[in-house]
């Protein structure tokens, strides 16, 4: 089955408006023509509706970096789906490890905002991967089925058409340490084979699962080789129009 890679570029708390738009731009110009992929970037909320009117009639397109799961509310600090969607937001990553290890939110609450998320017509990036500890002590497989199996409690199959599915392991995040390809096409495979056991092989070989961990121009075209790797989740190297270019022209 064929799935169309997506190269996502998470901005985290990087960049003022101006400087967001100036890489839009960039980015928007580096997909200009790229038909057998999708490239998604995520700025900081206040960046939102100017980098989306910078990369309007481009195929680039912008997510949140988390959202609410209600219309709206006495939720302080959140983001409502409704008001995403008001400045053209279709996207949304959920329980990125920073969300989990950083703010401390756990499996249901991700679960919530994914189900949320769905609800209102976004699409979710429901991100699992495990620390370093649990890598050594060999629960790696037993770290991600759980957050996997938790995170999309009530996701109806039909509704699994929408999702997409990041590995990050926690310690390749912003340490310079990367999986190697046959670390990442390892879980990547165990990943396809939870979703089986949770809806169905043809659903499971659909839903298209990023790696997401120090991915670089260095590593991305040996990453993208993998069978089971369908696309990537950068950070810091999206940060530089002509590195996160590199790797959106992946070969």
């Amino acid at each position: 089955m064929t799935r169309t890679p997506l190269i996502a570029g998470n901005w985290k708390m990087h960049l003022t408006r101006p400087e967001a738009v100036e890489l839009a731009k960039a980015v928007a110009g580096a997909s200009k023509g790229l038909t057998d992929r999708e490239v998604m970037i995520a700025p900081a909320y206040l960046s939102l509706a100017a980098v989306k009117e910078a990369v309007t009639g481009s195929p680039v397109r912008v997510a949140a970096q988390n959202v609410a799961w209600e219309k709206q509310g006495a939720f302080t600090g959140e983001i409502s789906p409704p008001m995403l969607q008001d400045v053209g937001v279709d996207m949304v990553i959920l329980g990125h490890s920073e969300r989990r290890h950083v703010f401390g939110e756990k499996n249901a609450m991700i679960n919530q905002r994914l189900v949320g998320a769905l609800r209102f017509g976004l699409t979710p990036i429901l991100c699992v991967g495990e620390t370093l500890d649990e890598r050594e002590q060999g629960n790696t497989f037993k770290v991600v089925a759980e957050q996997l199996s938790q995170g999309l409690q009530d996701v109806q199959a039909e509704q699994m058409q929408q999702v997409v599915v990041a590995y990050e392991p926690v310690w390749a995040i912003g340490t310079g340490k990367t999986a190697t390809k046959e670390q990442a096409q390892e879980v990547h495979a165990f990943i396809r084979t939870a979703l089986e056991d949770l809806y169905k092989k043809t659903l499971a070989d659909s839903v298209r699962i990023l790696y997401g961990g120090s991915v670089k121009p260095e590593n991305i075209d040996s990453l993208m080789a993998q069978a089971d790797v369908d696309g990537a989740l950068v950070g810091g190297a999206a940060l530089q129009a002509e590195s996160f270019a590199r790797i959106i022209n992946f070969t």
